[in-house]
């Protein structure tokens, strides 16, 4: 079973100690960030468990809250995520259209990451940068005024990327 290292730990501790005596649950949202960065880019169910454990709550309490949030992968997913806003602002600039390349593109579909384990792509909810539709998350970034050639030029600057970094 994957365990967190005592810096981890540590950092668990300090998250816990911003809440008071007794709400330990308000630690959630972050210790689940904090595990997903370490445990490989997802939380499978021993990982979710884990979590409980440090937090003295029940399972389906951690279960519910990764699933219910975009920002928690419950699967594998592939080096550079493709988060691409479906809400209506997007939807009214071309998000459907975007999405849809990219699924061609990359011959996957939502949900789905490519066989080298390279891309998956997903789509979101609001992403709060509505007046610059279409748009997607790729990590801390957002890619914003999405068109083909901009996609297109993503999927290579990725590829380059993960090239000089192999």
């Amino acid at each position: 079973m994957q365990q967190f290292s005592e810096e981890q730990l540590n950092k668990v501790k300090e998250i816990i100690a911003r809440y008071p005596a007794g709400k330990q649950k308000s630690a959630l949202l972050p210790v689940l960030h904090l595990a997903q960065d370490s445990f490989g880019g997802w939380l499978d169910v021993p990982v979710m468990d884990y979590v409980a454990s440090l937090l003295s709550i029940e399972p389906i309490e951690v279960y519910e809250v990764a699933s219910f949030y975009s920002m928690y992968n419950l699967k594998p997913v592939g080096k550079y995520m493709f988060e691409v806003c479906q809400t209506g602002p997007c939807m009214v600039r071309g998000c459907d259209d975007i999405i849809a390349y990219i699924k061609e593109k990359l011959n996957i579909n939502v949900g789905e990451t490519t066989a080298d384990g390279m891309f998956t792509l997903k789509t979101v909810e609001c992403l709060g940068a509505c007046g610059y539709a279409p748009m997607m998350q790729l990590g801390k970034h957002y890619r914003e005024h999405l068109t083909k050639e901009k996609v297109d030029a993503i999927i290579e600057e990725c590829r380059n990327n993960a090239s000089r970094n192999n």
